[in-house]
């Protein structure tokens, strides 16, 4: 009779791209959290590819080559459609909306309180916006998918 063959030796690669998988499972809920934990040790510590298999067993199964990759589209589809709720847009905006709210409100005291009636908000409200607008078309152009140019014009 042979020995039996010796268990292949499995790579940090390896260890990482289960690790991948195991996050995924976890994000899509079909992990709980001490099953998570449980099951990523394992997968650190397994040195043999049979070992490293049994982490993922039972879950189903899935190409390891999409792992981290974002979905493809076909041309012409936007796969990130703009996000107005960004937080590059959404903390400056907020600002912008809460600052001129208290200018706003320290002129309306001061309108029905004293006789200066001066609009000096808008100072504030008008350059300031026309800022903001140039930000968030800035930050949504940033967002477009580059090559979805490149793929309309082939049409």
């Amino acid at each position: 009779m042979s020995d039996p063959v010796p268990s292949i030796g499995t790579s940090d690669s390896e260890r990482d791209r289960v690790a991948g998988l195991l996050q995924e499972y976890f994000a899509q809920g079909r992990l709980d959290h001490e099953e998570f934990t449980e099951r990523l040790s394992r997968a650190y510590k397994s040195k043999t590819a049979e070992e490293l298999a049994r982490v993922t067993s039972d879950l189903p199964e899935r190409d390891p080559v999409d792992v981290g990759r974002a979905p493809r589209a076909e041309p012409g589809v936007v796969v990130h459609p703009l996000r107005l709720r960004d937080p590059a847009l959404m903390v400056p905006w907020w600002l912008y909306g809460g600052v001129n709210i208290l200018c706003f409100s320290i002129w309306l005291i001061l309108y029905f309180t004293t006789d200066f009636t001066y609009p000096w908000f808008l100072w504030v409200l008008g350059p300031w916006g026309v800022l903001m607008v140039a930000v968030t078309f800035g930050v949504l152009a940033a967002q477009r998918d580059p090559h979805a140019e490149e793929q309309g014009e082939g049409r």
